[in-house]
């Protein structure tokens, strides 16, 4: 092993982004929650047996799961935080696909969440080739 590389922190990669999608992430969830519990409310009073607002919230506490991770994790030498977090995200977005009757922009957020775990997916990959690279 190089001696310059034991005295350096090793890093994730894609650290730097793993940490600015994550505290989006945490911002989004509060955003996301009101838009939801706002959904939620205009569902009870109308009476439409629409769950966008529920999905909605489900979806918020997914953002917040996955950006604590996303953030604890940035600087993880393995590969599972990343994998987590994709997870987490894709999840998110399977739980938006069909809704959005009464609330327009929970396929929207949908889509972002696919977006970050595809960025999250690429991390995964990349970290763990790192760790094999830096075994050796």
């Amino acid at each position: 092993m190089n001696p310059d590389k034991k005295n350096k922190q090793q890093k994730g990669a894609l650290a730097t982004g793993r940490l600015v999608t994550g505290i989006i992430s945490i911002v989004l969830f509060a955003l996301i929650s009101f838009q939801s519990c706002a959904a939620g409310l205009s569902n009870a009073l109308e009476q439409n047996n629409a769950t966008s607002g529920t999905a909605g919230l489900l979806l918020a506490f997914v953002y917040l799961i996955a950006g604590i991770i996303g953030v604890a994790t940035r600087n993880s030498a393995g590969a599972a935080g990343p994998a987590v977090c994709s997870v987490f995200y894709f999840i998110g977005a399977a739980l938006t696909i069909g809704t959005g009757s009464s609330f327009g922009d929970l396929p929207v957020w949908g889509f972002i969440a696919c977006a970050f775990g595809i960025v999250y997916v690429i991390a995964a990959v990349k970290t763990k080739k790192i760790t094999i690279k830096d075994r050796l």
